[in-house]
């Protein structure tokens, strides 16, 4: 990103203080002065780090989800205006369906982290190697998550599993930090919340999380335009693909799932990312509590996407076969071929009924 000497500036500690009244921070007092508590005195070292560092890498998961893409091109954003010189990166490239974020052109596809960096803020990860960047060893980092998988393994942990994304927690940070909320930082926001939430379907979606909402859109989002981008821009190959894993459609009571091969990859052209979302669609069965899409990697292994609607807590599954995520929503890979992973899977939810 391009820095505009007129809107940066160095953050002064001592400013450093309460959010501004605001329909939002009317939510947030709804969760007590324990949780303020505890949001604020993650956030104040974190700003402090930040305001002694020069250069800040702000990087995310692999396979980065709307909510990483978002928080990352805000949170550049924001280190800009406080007259740092920020860079961003992810180890896949930004997919299709957000490549027409503001900034997003300026996020780099690394695969090794070279150069001299004060510091590194790592968005949505449960340690360095979810990154899957080479080079994060030894380097000062903060972490930054919501997910209930999230673990202390930086200098400066802040893991709240009460916000609706990370893209709320990066909000948090610039409005505490004082900094002024842009149209484009606002639309990369609200994006990250609309996914992240699944299109506030999701369960934990309550009156905060239409607060914020709100806030972003009085801030310069603009819902249709944000959601068409997402959700009617999809490739060819996505809706190909879609077709495949429909045929493969079964379902088992309350149970349902769905899978792909690297064939049907192959045969649609479809890339990595044609695959977010397609689990939504065997969730979407009446009476079925809890779906799974499968698919096959090139080297044989199978990625699993999860999703709940509330009575099977679908991460502790993921976090006890190595991967993890929200209640609702989560993933992890098993070892393949297709057939034994659908059968493990399937054998262990069938317990949960």
């Amino acid at each position: 990103m391009k820095q505009s000497a007129s809107m940066s500036r160095q953050l002064d500690p001592a400013l450093v203080g309460a959010l501004a009244d605001s329909p939002l921070e009317e939510g947030r007092r709804g969760r007590g002065s324990a949780y303020n508590h505890r949001r604020d005195a993650a956030i104040r070292p974190i700003l402090q780090a930040i305001h002694d560092g020069r250069s800040i890498l702000v990087t995310a998961h692999a396979r980065p989800d709307g909510d990483a893409v978002g928080s990352v091109l805000a949170c550049g954003m924001m280190l800009e205006q406080l007259g740092k010189q920020a860079t961003m990166a992810f180890s896949d490239r930004v997919p299709l369906i957000y490549r027409w974020l503001p900034c997003a052109q300026s996020i780099q596809h690394w695969q090794r982290v070279d150069g001299d960096f004060d510091l590194v803020i790592l968005l949505e990860c449960d340690g360095i190697e979810r990154s899957r960047l080479k080079g994060l060893e030894g380097r000062r980092l903060i972490n930054i998550d919501h997910h209930t998988s999230g673990r202390n393994f930086a200098h400066l942990n802040w893991i709240d599993t009460d916000a609706c994304a990370v893209a709320e927690q990066v909000f948090t940070l610039a409005r505490t930090a004082e900094v002024r909320i842009t149209p484009e930082m606002a639309t990369c926001l609200y994006m990250a919340v609309l996914t992240d939430t699944g299109s506030f379907c999701y369960e934990g979606t309550d009156t905060h999380t239409f607060s914020l909402a709100h806030e972003l859109v009085r801030l310069g989002a603009c819902p249709p335009r944000i959601a068409q981008d997402v959700y009617f821009s999809n490739p060819m190959s996505k809706m190909l693909l879609l077709g495949a894993a429909l045929a493969n459609l079964r379902r088992d009571g309350r149970i349902a799932w769905l899978w792909v091969t690297t064939s049907d990859m192959e045969r649609t052209n479809a890339a990595e990312e044609d695959c977010e979302g397609i689990v939504n669609y065997a969730i979407g069965i009446a009476g079925v509590e809890v779906a799974v899409f499968l698919r096959e990697l090139p080297d044989h292994r199978v990625r699993l996407s999860l999703r709940s609607k509330g009575a099977v807590n679908v991460a502790s599954v993921a976090e006890s076969l190595g991967g993890g995520g929200h209640e609702n929503a989560s993933g992890c890979t098993l070892p393949g071929p297709m057939p034994a992973a659908s059968d493990s899977i399937l054998a262990r939810l069938r317990t949960l009924f």
